[in-house]
C-alpha cells in the first residue's frame, strides 16, 4: 500500500509538487503519468526518502520510507538505472545488496535469471552493460528483497520491444500476486496495457486519477467542423473546455449533447461528433495535461 497525502515540495516560491494526494492499493498497477517537469520524479523521490517534502506525507505500508527498519524488504525502488557502481559485476552488485538487506545470497542467481541476465552477463562489469541491461539489473535489485511494493521510474527506458513485453508480464504477475506497483513511464501504450489505475499530474498537481477504464470512458467528446476557427470561438463562448488536435479537431471535456447544442445554436456545420475515448490513453493524456503544459511554459 502506498499513500500520498497533500504532498508538496517548493523550491523557493515555485512549487514542484503542489498538494498531491493518491493511493496505490495491493493487487494493482498504478500508472503515474505527466509531461516532463510535471513533478513525477520529485514525488517519487519524496516517497522513497530521497527528497524531503515541504509539507504533506508519503508512506509505504503506513510508514515513511525513512522509518522502515529494512526498506529493501518492504519496497523495491528503481529511480535511476545508471546509479550503479560501474566497476562491479552484476552478480557482485546483487550479492552486496543481499548482505545489506539480510537476504540469503543463494537467491541472487534466481533473481538474475528472473530479469533475463544470464551467467555470462552476470559476470560482466556494470560499466560494460547497455542501458537495457542496467534496467534489468535495477529491477533485480528492486525484486531482491521480495518486497510487496515496487516504485519504478521509467523502467522500460532502453529496453527493446521484446524486453518491454517481458517487463509488462513481470509487473502484471507481481500485482496479480498481491503486490503494489507505482509505475512512471512515457510509454503510454505500455502503461495502458498493464495499469489498473492512473494518476495524471501536470504542473505539479494531480489533474485526474481513478480506474483506467473509468478515465478512458470519460475522456470527453471529439468534435470537428467545416470552420475550425469558428468552432473554437463557439466552444469558448459556451464555456466548454476544449483542446485542439494537430489535425484540426477538438477534444472537449463535456458530453456530446452539450457540444452539439452549442454548435447548433451557433449555426455551425459539424463533420464529426463522437466520444473521444477511442483515442485511448494517449489522447486522454494530451487532453488532461494540455493546460498544465502551457502554464509550465509561461512560468
Amino acid at each position: 500500500m502506498i499513500t500520498v497525502k497533500n504532498l508538496t515540495k517548493r523550491y523557493g516560491p515555485h512549487p514542484a509538487v503542489d498538494d498531491v494526494s493518491f493511493r496505490c492499493e495491493p493487487g494493482t498497477v498504478t500508472g503515474f503519468l505527466g509531461p516532463n517537469g510535471a513533478g513525477k520524479s520529485t514525488t517519487m523521490r519524496m516517497l522513497c526518502g530521497l527528497t524531503r517534502p515541504s509539507s504533506g506525507t508519503a508512506t509505504v505500508a503506513g510508514r515513511p520510507y525513512r522509518e522502515l527498519p529494512n526498506p529493501g524488504r518492504e519496497v523495491g525502488v528503481l529511480l535511476d538505472a545508471s546509479a550503479q557502481h560501474v566497476g562491479r559485476s552484476g552478480r557482485e552488485t546483487l550479492t552486496l545488496a543481499a548482505r545489506t538487506m539480510g537476504v540469503d545470497a543463494d537467491r541472487v542467481p534466481a533473481v538474475l535469471d528472473r530479469v533475463g541476465l544470464n551467467p555470462v552477463a552476470a559476470k560482466r562489469r556494470v560499466g560494460a552493460y547497455s542501458l537495457g541491461m542496467r534496467q534489468r539489473l535495477g529491477l533485480a535489485l528492486a525484486l531482491l528483497g521480495e518486497p510487496r511494493v515496487l516504485v519504478l521510474d521509467e523502467p522500460a527506458n532502453g529496453l527493446d520491444p521484446e524486453g518491454i513485453f517481458w517487463m509488462r508480464g513481470l509487473l502484471r504477475d507481481f500485482a496479480d500476486r498481491g503486490g503494489t506497483v507505482l509505475l512512471s513511464s512515457h510509454l503510454l501504450r505500455e502503461v495502458e496495457a498493464v495499469a489498473d489505475r492512473l494518476v495524471v499530474i501536470g504542473g505539479g498537481r494531480v489533474v485526474a486519477q481513478g480506474g483506467k477504464d473509468e478515465l478512458l470512458a470519460g475522456a470527453g467528446t471529439l468534435v470537428r467542423a467545416r470552420d475550425p476557427h469558428a468552432l473554437r470561438l463557439t466552444l469558448d463562448r459556451a464555456g466548454l473546455d476544449a483542446t485542439a488536435n494537430a489535425d484540426g479537431g477538438c477534444v472537449v471535456r463535456a458530453e456530446s449533447d452539450a457540444v452539439g447544442q452549442a454548435a447548433a445554436d451557433a449555426g455551425l456545420v459539424l463533420t464529426e461528433l463522437r466520444p473521444a475515448g477511442g483515442g485511448g490513453l494517449e489522447q486522454l493524456f494530451l487532453t488532461l495535461t494540455a493546460g498544465a503544459s502551457t502554464k509550465e511554459a509561461v512560468q
